[in-house]
């Protein structure tokens, strides 16, 4: 599947043969609703939603381009980078994706995760944020 949630942190319990994205800060549930939204964003667009959940470098936007970059294929790809320790959300999309997702777009679907965060539902958040993202982008 070419979605993923990559969920990054220091928990030493990833050291010991369990899969990092199981010591982040989602339940399984939430994990799989995660990857629902995931599926469904990228398959009702064609374009690649991508979400990284963890400590963001700094500069901020210039570490989440280089993750985008990283990306299979960066020009259609979408990626939401969260660092809730840090208070930071980035929205970074490539060139074919920014043509369906204006800024005005990224920013108002940011907003509204962030009134989420804020309550405390990270995972209801990236759900909603990316439902938004891919309403906005419309079918491919």
């Amino acid at each position: 599947m070419s979605s993923e949630a990559q969920v990054t942190g220091g928990n030493p319990a990833a050291h010991r043969g369990q899969p990092e994205v199981l010591n982040g800060p989602f339940t399984t549930r939430q994990l799989l609703r995660l990857d629902e939204a995931l599926r469904l964003a990228d398959s009702s667009t064609g374009l690649t939603f991508s979400i990284y959940v963890g400590d963001l470098e700094e500069p901020v936007r210039a570490y989440t381009e280089k993750l985008h970059g990283q990306l299979a294929d960066p020009p259609h790809s979408v990626l939401i980078a969260l660092s809730p320790n840090q208070r930071q959300l980035e929205i970074v999309t490539g060139g074919e994706a920014r043509r369906r997702l204006p800024d005005r777009a990224a920013k108002l679907a940011a907003l509204s995760m962030a009134a989420a965060f804020g309550g405390g539902d990270l995972a209801g958040g990236l759900v909603s944020g990316l439902a938004q993202l891919a309403d906005h982008a419309g079918r491919h």
